[in-house]
């Protein structure tokens, strides 16, 4: 087997990684690659492999650095099956038809300037009709289910906990007279989190195939998230503001409202109104509730004993959807929180309600995730005075409250006894999506646990195994 790392190699985003077995191809992860808009159109319109020679593609969840270019390699040309969990194949048509539609948004704005440049048109990586053309070659699998790919190759997904449907791939080998394992994680998520079950360790592996993201430090205990939330969500009632959380439509905002709906039911907050207001959001929303099989048990009973019998719904929220819906939020008298996208702040409904709120010094604006450099939200997290929105300057009177501790992603423990869970079996071990800070002290942790053979492949290398 060839392993070639074309994605996610040396950094955290653009997962695609070929692998060459038996005479057959096989696709892990078909992601975009996202950063400046300068170097993310060229990288993302030329594969290094062509598509019409895969076999098969394989997925673990559908976040768009994961996902993200399936459509273009439908465009290209591939025609073979792209194999998800069930809930994975549901969210990521929902999650790749947003992305087409910034894409041509984008497109078009960036067209305007050009025109008045005298420059020619460019043309969207790929439209809403090329990623609806995805669906039709999507096969959602049950978890745990043995399902054969290609002759003398048979894959498993397994529990990721990261978000939705997500998964490890599990494959197992026949090739040349040997029998192995490759364990490819996918993005590795954490114990103890809202809704999701715990990940699954890998087990008899030979090569495991793992992200190292956050390699070089641990996550705070997602309780003590909880119990910030709750007390920002308690001082701001009591003085009669609203909380206005930018929040990403899929996972966080999800995890949001269940940990409302549990304040709530258990007396912790008052009963005040709750929005979530984000078309995305909404719709993901509602693939959550048709995937009760993904839930923790935790949550399950949670759902057996609330009078509404539902994680995601309660008396006083409410999910929007139209424009003038949005429009009604912004009129509301009194306390409240407002969940909207984007989760950085940058485009979306949340810019309305940030513009409408913002100069109240009774409001608060809750920072949930990490906040990339150059956008409002980390301009917010900052606690600037001046906040620009659509163009006009205001000044910033809201308070500002950060929670950290909920990510996604597994942190530096959970990394180690995720890999040395194979310890005494695993051959090679291949660090993928991250970064050099995350990668070094994670290898240097698995060599001190008697791990020597950990690679961090650098972009379009193969390792022969």
């Amino acid at each position: 087997m060839n392993i070639h790392f074309h994605g996610a190699a040396q950094t955290v985003t653009g997962s695609q990684h070929l692998l060459e077995i038996n005479g057959y191809k096989l696709l892990l992860e078909c992601g975009l690659f996202q950063g400046r808009r300068s170097d993310t159109y060229e990288r993302n319109r030329h594969f290094h492999f062509d598509p019409k020679d895969l076999d098969a593609v394989l997925l673990s969840h559908a976040h768009i650095d994961h996902s993200g270019n399936l459509p273009h390699l439908v465009k290209d040309g591939y025609e073979g099956p792209i194999y998800a969990t069930k809930a994975t194949a549901h969210l990521v048509n929902l999650m790749l038809m947003d992305s087409g539609h910034i894409h041509e948004s984008d497109a078009a704005y960036l067209n305007k300037k050009r025109a008045r440049h005298g420059e020619p048109p460019v043309e969207p990586l790929y439209t809403q009709v090329d990623a609806a053309h995805v669906a039709q070659f999507t096969v959602g699998v049950p978890y745990e289910e043995e399902f054969e790919i290609v002759p003398g190759v048979t894959a498993r997904f397994v529990e990721a906990g990261h978000i939705l449907g997500s998964a490890a791939v599990v494959l197992d080998i026949e090739e040349k007279g040997r029998s192995y394992r490759l364990w490819f994680s996918g993005d590795i998520g954490r114990r103890d989190m809202p809704l999701l079950r715990d990940p699954v360790l890998p087990s008899n592996s030979d090569y495991l195939l793992m992200e190292c993201t956050y390699g070089d430090k641990a996550h705070r205990d997602p309780q003590l998230a909880f119990d910030e939330f709750r007390e920002v969500v308690i001082k701001t009632t009591n003085r009669g503001g609203k909380v206005i959380i930018p929040a990403f439509a899929v996972g966080r905002t999800q995890e949001l409202v269940y940990c409302l709906h549990q304040m709530l039911d258990s007396g912790d907050i008052p009963r005040i109104p709750v929005f979530v207001d984000s078309p995305l959001a909404v719709n993901a929303t509602d693939i959550f509730r048709a995937h009760p099989e993904v839930f923790d048990e935790e949550t399950l009973e949670f759902m057996r004993n609330d009078k509404h019998r539902a994680a995601l719904g309660f008396d006083t929220l409410t999910y929007t959807r139209s424009v003038e819906e949005s429009k009604a939020i912004n009129k509301l008298q009194g306390p409240a929180v407002i969940i909207s996208a984007s989760g950085m702040a940058e485009t979306g409904r949340i810019l309305h309600h940030l513009r409408n709120h913002i100069e109240n010094p009774l409001n608060t604006v809750l920072i949930v995730s990490w906040q990339a450099p150059h956008t409002l939200g980390r301009r917010l997290a900052e606690r600037q005075e001046k906040i620009r929105i659509f163009g006009e300057e205001y000044r910033r009177r809201a308070e500002v409250a950060t929670i950290g501790g909920l990510s996604a992603h597994a942190g530096q423990e959970m990394l180690i006894e995720y890999a040395t869970a194979v310890k005494d079996q695993v051959q090679k071990i291949f660090l993928v999506h991250g970064e050099e800070r995350g990668a070094k002290p994670l290898m240097q942790k698995l060599k001190e646990a008697g791990i020597s053979e950990v690679y961090f492949p650098e972009p379009h290398t193969f390792f022969a195994i």
